[in-house]
């Protein structure tokens, strides 16, 4: 098995559509995947059917902006294997979603105000299917530079970042709220990324409430990250998962895959995640 959990589509803030990140993967050998796009499910069941047809089996997957308000941290917590209504989920990331759709409104006019052109109905057109415009569409608008070239990071910074007219973020939800509404939708909660979040203090504390695994295999994290989080899975017997962050145009060039698991439990984890898809889809 080839397991891919952590990529991203059209449906949020990836450039490809679900088709064309299958077809990718399918090309690299994965097996399994999981389309974790930021706090919609929207895409769920189309990769799910189109993973068939390939012969991918896709797992319910979902990342959700959260926030560790004890240390005033962004903490991405990953939820996989879910209902098919996912009700809680979405109870708690519908109003996510409207604000970071406010805000990005609101980013647009700042950035228009700066003196550049920003034509709302073309960004909106760049970010169907999502109903929700992120910073990554404002920023295909603006520049068809590639995201990793200096030009567009250094607009990018100009604008987001510090002193920038569209700076400032929406306010998340809490990091215990997003693993008890996965939990509460018979799914498996996980950390993303804590390296790059730093995220590992709260680790323990959400094991309480009944935190699954910790994502190990990501591209921003280092050697030291991952004998860190050996410990912790080893301390607290959480389940380790890996993926690529794929976001295609509009993210750090990786392939599909790349980080695919090789963890002494990562079929523990995949079998607890098709065991979990059998009962709910």
């Amino acid at each position: 098995m080839k397991a891919d959990l952590h990529v991203h589509s059209h449906y949020s803030d990836g450039s490809d559509s679900v088709e064309e990140v299958l077809n990718q993967a399918q090309q690299q050998g994965v097996t399994h995947l999981s389309f974790v796009d930021h706090d919609t499910v929207a895409g769920v069941w189309e990769a799910i059917e189109r993973g068939r047809r390939v012969g991918i089996e896709v797992i319910s997957g979902i990342e959700i902006s959260a926030y560790d308000f004890k240390r005033n941290r962004k903490v991405h917590v990953l939820g996989y294997a879910f209902s098919v209504a996912a009700s809680a989920i979405q109870a708690l990331c519908q109003p996510l979603l409207d604000r970071r759709h406010a805000h990005s409104l609101w980013q647009m006019e700042r950035i228009a105000e700066a003196g550049y052109s920003v034509e709302h109905k073309q960004v909106a057109r760049l970010a169907l299917p999502s109903e929700t415009i992120y910073k990554q569409h404002i920023m295909a608008h603006l520049t068809d530079a590639p995201f990793s070239s200096p030009s567009y990071q250094t607009l990018y910074r100009s604008l987001f970042k510090g002193d920038g007219p569209a700076a400032g973020d929406i306010i998340y939800a809490d990091a215990f709220d997003a693993v008890r509404a996965i939990k509460e939708d018979g799914g498996l909660a996980v950390v993303a990324h804590p390296g790059q979040l730093d995220s590992y203090d709260l680790i323990p504390e959400l094991v309480e409430i009944g935190l699954d695994g910790v994502e190990r295999n990501h591209p921003d994290h280092s050697s030291t990250d991952h004998a860190e989080i050996d410990e912790l899975a080893r301390d607290y017997d959480l389940l380790l998962t890996g993926g690529s962050d794929y976001h295609g145009s509009f993210g750090t060039p990786v392939t599909i895959g790349s980080e695919a698991s090789n963890l002494s439990n990562d079929d523990r984890f995949l079998q607890l995640c098709k065991r979990k898809m059998k009962e709910h889809w």
